[in-house]
C-alpha cells in the first residue's frame, strides 16, 4: 500500500515547521525534498570515497570512478538507454544547450524549422530562439486548445515542409498536460524530423523507455526526482552524439592534446569536461532505488490521486479558475490557478504565512502565460511524500487568502 504519510517520515525537511505551523511542502514542480538515503549517499562519498574519476589508480580513485559508473548505469537501466548514451550534465537546462549547441548548430540552416509546443518551460524555447536566430531557421510553435492539449497533429506546424527539429515537453509544468510522446514522435520519425524531450516534469512520476518512445534527445534534473541540485542527465542516441561536437573542452573529455590540434575521448565522455560532480551522481543513484522501490506506476498514480483531489477542492470557490485540462487522467497532479482579483504572489504569502509552500509567478513559462491572458499564476505540485490532508491544508489557506481580499 502507497502510504504517503510513512513516506514522509523518510524526509528530515518536512519534519520542521514553518512559521510556527508544521511544513506543508507543495512545490515539487520546482524541486523536490530529498529523502534521507540521498543525503547519506552523498555524506558516505564525502566520508569515505572522495577522489577524482578515472586518472587515479589508488583505492579512493577507482571508488569514486565505480560510483560515477555505476551510477550511469543504473541511470540507463532507469531509461532503458545504453550507458554511452548517458551523458551527466547540471540540469535539464544544460542538457537542452548541450543540444543546441552541438547537433543544432551544426545541422541546421536557413529556411529550415524549428518547431517548439505553446507549453514549454524557456529553456526549451529560448534555446531554440537562439538557434535559429544564429542559424536562420525558423522558430514555429505548436498551439493549444482551449483545455491545455496540443492542437491535434494535422493541425500542427509538423506538417508544413523544412521541419528538422521538434521541443516537446513530456508533461507541461504549468497546464501539468501529459503530452503523446510515443504518437508525435511517430509521425515525426517519418518526416525526418528530430525530437528534443524535456522530461523534467516527468521523469519524477513516469516510466520513461526510450527505446519504446523513440525519441532522439532527452532531458531530466535530478533535483525533480529527489536527487540532488547539480546533477541532470541528457540521453542521446549514440549514433547521433558520436557525430556531435564536444560542448566544452578540457579534461576528461580528450583523448589526445597535440600542439595545435586535439581529438575526443569516447562516449560519453566527450561531453563531460573537467572534474564531475560524483557526489551528486551517488545522491541521484539512491533517489532512482529510492523511485524505483516505491514503483514508478504507484507514483503517478497517487499523484494524479492527489491532482484529481486538489481540482475537486478547488472548484468549490466561485472566485478560482484552474488551468488546463480537469480530466486528472491526462495530467501530472501539479494544478495551476488563478484567484479573481488577487496577484499569485499574495496567494503564496499567506499561503506561506500558513506553513504551506506553494509556487507563485510564470514559472518559466511566459509566451504560455501571455497565451492565457495572465501575467503569473499559483500552483499546487504535491509528490509521494504529500497526502489528501496536505491539500485540506491548503485549502484552509486558500480560504483566507478569499476572506482577506474579498
Amino acid at each position: 500500500m502507497f502510504d504517503s504519510n510513512q513516506i514522509k517520515k523518510d524526509f528530515p525537511i518536512l519534519a520542521r515547521q514553518v512559521h510556527g505551523k508544521p511544513l506543508v511542502y507543495l512545490d515539487n514542480a520546482a524541486t523536490t525534498q530529498k529523502p534521507q538515503v540521498v543525503i547519506d549517499a552523498i555524506s558516505r562519498y564525502y566520508e569515505n570515497h572522495n577522489a577524482n574519476t578515472h586518472r587515479g589508480i589508488h583505492v579512493l580513485g577507482e571508488e569514486a570512478t565505480e560510483i560515477q559508473e555505476g551510477g550511469r548505469e543504473i541511470v540507463a537501466r532507469f531509461l532503458n538507454a545504453e550507458p554511452e548514451e548517458i551523458v551527466f550534465v547540471r540540469n535539464a537546462t544544460e542538457a537542452l544547450n548541450l543540444v543546441a549547441y552541438t547537433w543544432a548548430l551544426e545541422n541546421l540552416r536557413e529556411g529550415d524549422v524549428v518547431v517548439a509546443t505553446r507549453m514549454e518551460h524557456h529553456a526549451n524555447f529560448v534555446t531554440w530562439q537562439m538557434v535559429c536566430e544564429m542559424t536562420g531557421a525558423k522558430l514555429e510553435i505548436w498551439e493549444l486548445e482551449d483545455d491545455g492539449e496540443l492542437h491535434n497533429i494535422d493541425k500542427s506546424p509538423l506538417n508544413k515542409g523544412g521541419v528538422k527539429l521538434l521541443a516537446l515537453t513530456q508533461a507541461s509544468n504549468v497546464l501539468g498536460t501529459i503530452n503523446s510522446i510515443k504518437e508525435i514522435v511517430d509521425f515525426a520519425k517519418h518526416a525526418g524530423i528530430v525530437v528534443v524531450v524535456d522530461a523534467a516534469q516527468s521523469a519524477p512520476n513516469m516510466k520513461i523507455d526510450v527505446k519504446d518512445l523513440n525519441c532522439h534527445f532527452l532531458a531530466l534534473s535530478g533535483h525533480k526526482m529527489m536527487g540532488p541540485m547539480g546533477i541532470g542527465v541528457l540521453y542521446g542516441r549514440k549514433e547521433l552524439l558520436k557525430d556531435m561536437s564536444p560542448f566544452l573542452r578540457g579534461g576528461s573529455m580528450i583523448d589526445v592534446v597535440e600542439d595545435f590540434s586535439s581529438t575526443w575521448n569516447n562516449l560519453p565522455y566527450k561531453f563531460e569536461a573537467g572534474t564531475p560532480d560524483v557526489a551528486s551522481v551517488a545522491g541521484l543513484t539512491a533517489a532512482i532505488g529510492y523511485l524505483e522501490q516505491l514503483g514508478m506506476d504507484n507514483i503517478l498514480k497517487h499523484e494524479q490521486e492527489l491532482g484529481a483531489y486538489t481540482i475537486e477542492r478547488l472548484l468549490k470557490f466561485k472566485q478560482i479558475k484552474i488551468l488546463g485540462l480537469k480530466n486528472p487522467q491526462k495530467r501530472v497532479g501539479l494544478v495551476s490557478f488563478t484567484v479573481e482579483g488577487v496577484h499569485p504572489h499574495d496567494i503564496a504569502t499567506i499561503f506561506d504565512s500558513e506553513g504551506v509552500a506553494i509556487r507563485s509567478g510564470h514559472h518559466c513559462a511566459q509566451p504560455l502565460h501571455r497565451k492565457l491572458g495572465l501575467m503569473a499564476s499559483a500552483r499546487i505540485s504535491p509528490y509521494v511524500y504529500n497526502s489528501k490532508e496536505d491539500i485540506d491544508r491548503a485549502m484552509v489557506a486558500l480560504k483566507e487568502v478569499i476572506e482577506i481580499f474579498k
